[in-house]
């Protein structure tokens, strides 16, 4: 032993044993390499996952959360059948999912490729839904938008229809000169069409009456009557009886509403930067025809 410790002195034996040692070690060391290097199929499943299927893992808050969806119950609640269920139900979801990339389903089905374009899109714009704006973000939001913070007009109009263009003029002038409605579309022929029932908010009003007639019922103060307007099954006339057109919102009645625009606004504009980042990032080729 006093021989094998002298190292000023050659030694066979301890130059073997020491060549042997350093192979062991050195085989140890590439073996753990090799065994834990990203991409290496390995016995274990990480502590955060439940298992790992082709060494892509099923995540353990994946799974806690399937099992509260499905039985409302956490791990430690759920029985051995119901955690199996859940489990196998993951595994082979994942088992499809890539067979369905082996298969480049995206790349072929129209579904998965729309399925997949709106889980990028959900992705980017996924901080802009978390993220709590500032008072001066909202403020200034609510001002650069203000027409959109308007409260909902209301009107009570009706729609006469009149046959020829001399009955319409003989209604409106003695409209306007106070006559009766009653007695004046009796006069006159005067038929209500009854597009327009009652107090209507303005947007249930520009479906009844069109967009033509909306833009001139909306112009007219109570107690106005439109000037005669020619269309198709005869010619109208547009009495108002009460208008509130839309006043603005206060900020502080429109919060709610303008954190939601700020986010939704938010949103599109991370997801513009990054569809022209990957645009840019692209290599994109157009056909002549199409340039």
């Amino acid at each position: 032993m006093s021989d094998f410790l002298a190292f000023r002195s050659a030694n066979t034996a301890r130059s073997f044993t020491l060549l042997g040692l350093g192979a062991v070690l050195g085989l140890g060391i590439a073996g753990y390499a090799l065994f834990t290097a990203p991409g290496t199929s390995t016995l274990i499943v990480a502590p955060e996952d439940v298992a790992s299927v082709n060494q892509r893992p099923v995540s353990r808050i994946d799974f806690d959360a399937q099992l509260r969806t499905l039985y409302d119950v956490s791990p430690t609640e759920a029985t051995p059948e119901q955690r199996k269920h859940v489990l196998e139900a993951m595994i082979r979801e994942e088992i499809f999912v890539q067979r369905g990339i082996e298969l480049d389903a995206a790349g072929a089905d129209p579904a998965a490729r729309a399925a997949l374009v709106s889980a990028v899109e959900q992705q980017i714009v996924a901080e802009s839904q978390t993220k709590q704006p500032t008072p001066a973000d909202l403020e200034a939001f609510y001002r650069q938008n203000q027409a959109k913070y308007m409260s909902e007009g209301t009107m009570i109009v009706r729609d006469l229809v009149a046959a020829t263009p001399d009955q319409a003029a003989g209604a409106l002038q003695a409209l306007r000169a106070k006559a009766p409605l009653d007695t004046t579309m009796a006069k006159f022929g005067l038929k209500d069409t009854g597009r327009t029932k009652d107090e209507e908010y303005y947007f249930a009003a520009r479906i009844h009456l069109g967009d033509a007639d909306f833009a001139v019922a909306q112009k007219l103060a109570a107690g106005d009557i439109s000037e005669p307007l020619v269309r198709p099954d005869g010619v109208h006339l547009l009495v108002m009886s009460r208008n509130a057109p839309p006043v603005a919102l206060a900020f502080a009645v429109a919060q709610e509403r303008v954190v939601t625009d700020w986010r939704q606004a938010n949103g599109a504009r991370l997801l513009k930067g990054d569809e022209t980042f990957l645009r840019k990032r692209a290599n994109v080729l157009i056909a002549e025809d199409l340039r």
